[in-house]
């Protein structure tokens, strides 16, 4: 599980569901949650939160251009590249945060991925969870 530190900027409520923008180390995210300030006391401007996401929800991208509905979308160096057989699993590292991604080899072969290379990382919205640190 990726785990990153982060600080609750703004949120945007409709209904019982909630978009909540986190700052972590100058990268922004968005997280969807089934929940509003008023029903869950955490949702708050300020408030310091865990940003969690499963390294098999992390996309990567290798010279992605043009638009994309994707909001959590970072750019990284890979650090380290371990194939097992069906999976591979990146190590990314952007402003000493390291963020890992679980993909197909097949598809980490089909993107030529190498250490060293500037990828780009993605995570939908509803992927991202978030822990109160209060």
């Amino acid at each position: 599980m990726n785990a990153l530190l982060g600080e609750i900027s703004h949120i945007e409520t409709d209904g019982a569901l909630s978009i909540v923008e986190i700052v972590s180390n100058d990268m922004r995210f968005s997280s969807l949650v089934v929940e509003t300030p008023k029903s869950c006391a955490y949702l708050a401007i300020g408030r310091k939160v865990e940003v969690l996401f499963k390294e098999t929800e992390v996309a990567i991208a290798k010279n992605l251009s043009g638009e994309i509905s994707l909001r959590n979308r970072h750019s990284a160096t890979i650090s380290a590249l371990r194939y097992g057989g069906l999976l591979c699993e990146i190590t990314l590292n952007n402003k000493d945060e390291i963020v890992k991604s679980i993909i197909t080899e097949r598809s980490a072969k089909r993107l030529n991925l190498t250490v060293g290379d500037r990828v780009e990382w993605l995570v939908k919205a509803n992927e991202i969870s978030l822990k109160d640190l209060g």
